[in-house]
């Protein structure tokens, strides 16, 4: 293999080509294209665009003539290993310190460390909070032991780690607006339209004290929590986070973050998507101004009386694509409507007096009778576990907005007019019946003037965020929070908002080809085990997602054997260094 310049009017193009012969042909054949020289100049940081074009061919050259070549490798079954040596390392992380280093998160931490007076190196204790967030979650202190099953070992100590935290803590809103600077850079992020939800965690420590306080638990815990505010765009990426005191009401975190980003990122224009839960009317009249629109979930059953008969009410559906209107009561047996969505608008006059403007507001409301089946059906489970408890009565009168007991009405009273010497329980038809309206029936509220059937879609881009919670609870175990100090919880959830965009961009990469778990599982298991001083073999099994990985990557660790220079040249590479 050889290089050739191209030269044209503005510029040299570099290519590595290498002599082939084709049907008792000479001919040559591209092996990789290098780029122009100002590309190269400014990825490698040199000056010389074709002495590192040369020292590169030949590095490949000496990687092409190690291949060519069998290592024998001898054992001897009478010889025990050396006490203590360590042979099995985990490469699965190499993958995720690509997009790490793509990030510049190294960089991040260059700068906050020269605004501080610490000695410990704050890129490798971040950088494996986040590895081992994403591949072995678990409390800080396991960090340590578990940094050291990588192939590159850390270089810190305990100690050290939760002084990071401190750091990371405090310079949390700047690494934020940081990894979106990068991550613009990296992938193309669609910022026209964002979803916020918010959720909580728990900790295993009983008092309150800080960010740590008794709240509403949506897991329904007896345990202090912190409440995490999140905004991702519709690429599915994370956005930006923010901590909140367990007890505060979410609907008031919104603004602020939105401010946040507004100032930060400089992000302004767009349209916040949020749950029936974050629609409160000052959340809804702060994003009817300049640039900003909304999209929220609205609950039917909150709505006044004559608006809640309007949505109710089976005439004037339209169905995507037609003019044609529709009484969900008389639906044509001809037309398959279980995969169909029904809908209808109506706009609702408002007046924002703080700022003198119009605040008209548009309610879609869909009909669909697969939801309305869905609905039905977690109902009857929930009639036949309420039905249940009538027979079996348990201690506790406590119920939930979602719990089958709100089915059960309670009785004092016998069927003679006395009273009763125990409790006694019977189904609530009433609640019942007034549920069953509803079923099949969901809405949507927003200030902007667009198809219907446009808002509809655009609202329904939710599940990911909420999948994106799901992810830090389950994978990442982001909860319980042992942490104390608060802002080491912060530092806490950043490693897990910056593991979260790893992930997501790694899964964007994959182009969503592969679920969560797998994509994890098969990160978490990918180990080498070295062989003496010859090199690396794979210990874990190739399959379509390892190839997957190694193809967006541009390296491969799954030949027989890699030697120990080799590998070195593969972290060099995730590094976006020179070989």
């Amino acid at each position: 293999m050889r290089v050739q310049a191209v030269k044209s009017k503005n510029t040299t193009n570099y290519y590595i080509i290498r002599y082939s012969r084709k049907d008792g042909k000479d001919s040559t054949e591209i092996v990789e294209k290098l780029g122009n020289t100002e590309f190269i100049q400014k990825t490698y940081d040199i000056d010389d665009a074709m002495t590192w074009a040369k020292q590169h061919v030949k590095e490949l050259n000496e990687q092409e003539k190690n291949k060519n070549h069998k290592e024998l490798i001898s054992f001897d079954p009478n010889v025990l290993i050396n006490s203590e040596l360590k042979n099995c390392f985990n490469v699965g992380y190499l993958f995720l310190q690509q997009i790490y280093y793509q990030l510049k998160l190294p960089n991040i931490c260059k700068s906050i460390t020269k605004t501080h007076s610490f000695e410990y190196n704050l890129d490798s204790i971040l950088s494996r909070l986040i590895y081992d967030r994403i591949l072995f979650p678990s409390s800080k202190r396991s960090c340590m032991e578990l940094s050291h099953t990588l192939l590159e070992q850390p270089d810190f100590s305990l100690h050290q780690i939760y002084k990071a935290l401190d750091v990371i803590g405090d310079n949390t809103d700047l690494i934020q607006a940081e990894l979106y600077k990068h991550s613009k850079k990296l992938l193309k992020r669609k910022t026209g339209i964002l979803y916020y939800d918010c959720t909580n965690y728990y900790f295993e420590i009983d008092d309150e004290k800080g960010s740590r306080k008794y709240g509403f638990s949506k897991e329904h815990r007896p345990n202090p929590i912190v409440q995490m505010g999140l905004l991702m765009d519709r690429t599915g990426l994370p956005l930006a986070f923010c901590i909140n005191d367990g007890n505060t009401n979410e609907q008031t975190t919104l603004k602020p973050l939105e401010l946040q980003i507004i100032r930060e990122l400089g992000v302004n224009k767009f349209i916040i998507c949020t749950d029936a839960g974050l629609s409160s009317y000052a959340n809804r009249k702060f994003n009817n101004y300049g640039e900003r629109s909304f999209i929220t979930t609205q609950s039917i059953k909150k709505l006044k009386s004559d608006i809640k008969e309007w949505a109710l009410d089976p005439h004037s559906f339209h169905l995507e694509g037609s003019k044609e209107t529709y009484n969900l009561n008389n639906l044509d047996e001809s037309i398959n409507t279980k995969n169909k969505v029904f809908y209808k608008q109506k706009l609702i006059e408002g007046y924002d007096e703080e700022r003198d403007v119009e605040f008209n507001q548009t309610l879609i409301v869909t009909y669909s009778s697969k939801y309305k089946e869905y609905q039905r059906n977690v109902r009857n489970n929930q009639i036949d576990r309420a039905l249940k408890f009538i027979d079996k009565p348990s201690k506790t009168d406590h119920v939930n907005q979602n719990d089958f007991k709100r089915f059960v009405i309670k009785n004092n009273i016998t069927n003679e007019g006395e009273l009763a010497t125990k409790k006694l329980y019977e189904l609530n038809q009433r609640v019942i019946d007034e549920e069953e309206r509803y079923d099949g029936f969901y809405a949507v509220c927003t200030n902007l003037d667009e198809d219907p059937e446009e808002i509809v879609k655009i609202n329904k881009g939710r599940w990911e965020i909420e999948e994106s919670f799901r992810i830090m609870k389950s994978e990442f175990k982001a909860r319980p929070v042992y942490l104390q100090k608060d802002n080491r919880i912060r530092a806490h959830f950043t490693t897990c908002f910056i593991s979260l965009l790893i992930y997501r961009i790694l899964e964007n990469k994959l182009e969503n080809k592969f679920t969560c778990n797998t994509i994890i599982d098969k990160l978490r298991n990918m180990k080498i085990t070295s062989i003496s001083d010859k090199g690396y073999i794979p210990s874990y099994t190739r399959d379509n997602l390892s190839d997957a990985l190694h193809e967006i990557s541009g390296f491969r660790t799954d030949y027989e054997i890699t030697t120990k220079r080799s590998m070195k040249g593969i972290i060099r590479q995730t590094k976006g260094l020179k070989k």
